[in-house]
């Protein structure tokens, strides 16, 4: 008897309570409302900026909240936990690690850069060739760990040919320093900090005026693929999927394109 004189009660609250039940489940589902974490190198700050707007307008609600850093730093933050939905490399050796260690689903190449020796805009170094690097007074590269760095020990051990058997060792002993990831050594050059600098053509480009270009012979050069995966312990998967969506697509690659960034090619030799 007590619980049929309280079921009017409870018939009573039903219509009350349906209506913010369904918009609870409603929001909690919505996945333009989640904020997208995206780990990604240092060099793609720029255009993968540009293209979080983009993203961002085509997802009402959204935000695409970005930490730039150096792979290997990427790589360690993922492997102790950190959380994040996307996971972009200036190398696929960090990426193929993160892979194996079951962190990020099957990476796709979305985009290559050409490592170039950069000069502050005065050129006090009088730096105009590769083979100035070894005359140089303060060369910065990046730390052999970070994908730039493994990028410029690989062009002075293939430079041997031309330069002879001691040309890594003589630009070695011109290093003053070795950074963690590829805008500290642009930032060290801009500074004047240093008379020269390797750095991905992208990154040259971001900084106009302030340095010069001296191209790295072909011959000698390497190739630098970019990979991205989702993470697999990502919050926001979907979200995260369409991300990649955007980036391999016609409008990503156009932005990469004018940042500087080549479309993905062959593998580095």
């Amino acid at each position: 008897m007590l619980a049929c004189r309280r079921a009017p009660w409870l018939l009573a609250a039903v219509p009350l309570l349906l209506p913010l039940a369904a918009r609870a489940a409603t929001d909690a589902g919505r996945p333009e409302e989640a904020t997208l974490t995206v780990f990604a190198a240092a060099s793609l700050r720029e255009a993968f900026q540009e293209l979080g707007g983009t993203f961002e307008r085509a997802h009402p609600g959204a935000q695409v909240r970005f930490n730039f850093a150096g792979s290997q730093e990427l790589r360690t933050q993922l492997e102790h936990g950190a959380p994040a939905d996307v996971f972009a490399s200036a190398d696929t050796r960090h990426m193929d690690a993160a892979h194996a260690a079951g962190l990020v689903d099957p990476p796709t190449i979305f985009a290559t850069n050409a490592p170039v020796i950069v000069v502050p805009s005065d050129d006090p170094g009088k730096v105009r060739s590769l083979a100035d690097l070894a005359s140089a007074k303060r060369l910065v590269i990046g730390a052999p760990e970070v994908p730039i760095g493994a990028y410029t020990l690989r062009i002075l051990d293939r430079a041997r040919a031309r330069a002879g058997a001691d040309f890594p060792a003589r630009v070695q002993a011109q290093v003053v320093s070795r950074e963690l990831n590829v805008r500290q050594v642009l930032t060290k050059v801009t500074l004047g900090e240093a008379d020269a600098g390797i750095v991905y053509r992208s990154d040259a480009r971001s900084a106009g005026a302030r340095v010069r270009v001296v191209e790295i012979p072909p011959e000698v050069n390497v190739l630098a693929e970019y990979p991205m995966g989702v993470v697999t312990r990502g919050p926001h998967r979907e979200l995260a999927r369409q991300w990649v969506a955007l980036v391999t697509g016609p409008e990503g690659q156009a932005v990469l394109t004018r940042a500087g960034f080549g479309p993905p090619g062959p593998r580095p030799r």
